[in-house]
């Protein structure tokens, strides 16, 4: 009778051994991948209390969740030729457990290596400014070159990627700060040249409000004055009408060119008997001897052309007689 009990006994135990080596408990989160004797049975088990062969079967659980890989810093050089570091960070999650167990060793690793390779390769590519100002585009460029080995080899869904830090060289720094200051410096004179512009403008409407409307001009010259006694209540302020400066410049210009015109002399006309004797000394007067000999006679001297001049000029008795002759026929 002991001897049946202890038997009993065994086999209750040796049962209880077997139940709890075929009973495994699959999370939520988790997927089962069962080995028979190191063969892939096709059925993946779920979440729950699943039972397996306590003897040849082995199962390996895989989770589902989406997992974050964090990237080394990694030094590159852009398409301009700049040295920096970047470290960036992946998110990703395993849509085929199966060939995450059989196609990959130790997946995680796999992407780890991936990514490195894959952000130097992109950083190559790309220059400083698209990498510090468009870091979307870099980052979907990022994920679409580790989609290519990952999903359909490995069963792993590369869902972001995101560049964390770019560390510049301090000399690049620095030259970038000068870039950005004189940016800023350049903006802000546009800006006040603009101002100064739109100003410009209000005033000239305003300008032209107040030539049509002289009443207005009037209030603005009363309100100059008692903003000016508010601040300074010593000094006296007595407007000047500009009209009056321009009638006192228009009445110097008047008698400026009027005392020009008083300066000019006009010359005197000669007498009526003067003009009439005028004409009557030309018409009787001999013409005047040619300078050389008209004969062709080239061998004459200067004395016979001076001789021949004084006989031929007109005296003082025949300038009498042409004014005798002018009298009596006036």
């Amino acid at each position: 009778m002991g001897v049946l009990i202890t038997v009993l006994v065994v086999f209750a135990v040796a049962g209880l051994v077997l139940l709890a080596l075929s009973v495994r408990n699959v999370q939520q989160y988790e997927k089962g991948v069962v080995f028979r004797f190191g063969r892939l049975l096709p059925d993946i088990r779920g979440p729950g209390l699943r039972v397996i062969r306590p003897i040849g079967d082995r199962m390996r659980k895989v989770s589902v969740q989406t997992e974050v890989l964090g990237i080394p810093p990694q030094g590159s050089i852009t398409a301009d030729n700049v040295t920096l570091t970047v470290d960036a960070v992946v998110y990703f999650k395993v849509i085929d457990p199966v060939k995450a167990l059989v196609n990959v060793r130790d997946y995680p690793s796999a992407v780890s290596q991936i990514a490195q390779t894959s952000l130097r390769a992109v950083i190559g590519r790309a220059d400083l400014d698209t990498l510090l100002s468009d870091r979307d585009h870099i980052n979907a460029e990022l994920k679409k070159v580790m989609d290519a080995p990952t999903e359909e080899p490995w069963g792993l869904r590369i869902e972001r990627v995101e560049i964390k830090d770019i560390a510049l060289p301090q000399s690049m720094m620095r030259s970038m700060s000068k870039q950005a200051e004189a940016e800023r410096e350049r903006r802000a004179r546009v800006i006040a040249a603009d101002g100064e512009f739109q100003a410009s403008q209000r005033l000239s409407d305003a300008a032209a409000a107040m030539a049509d409307t002289p009443g207005a001009l009037q209030l603005r010259l009363l309100q100059t004055v008692v903003d000016v006694s508010a601040e300074k209540n010593s000094t006296l302020v007595m407007p000047f009408p500009v009209e009056m400066l321009r009638f006192f410049e228009h009445q110097s210009r008047e008698t400026d060119g009027e005392s020009i015109r008083r300066s000019i002399r006009r010359p005197a006309l000669p007498e009526r008997h003067e003009r009439q004797e005028l004409p009557d000394l030309i018409t009787s007067a001999p013409p005047p001897a040619p300078a050389f000999p008209l004969s062709g006679d080239r061998g004459g001297t200067r004395a016979a052309v001076a001789r021949e001049r004084r006989d031929n000029w007109p005296t003082q008795a025949d300038s009498d007689s042409g004014s005798d002759a002018a009298h009596a026929g006036g």
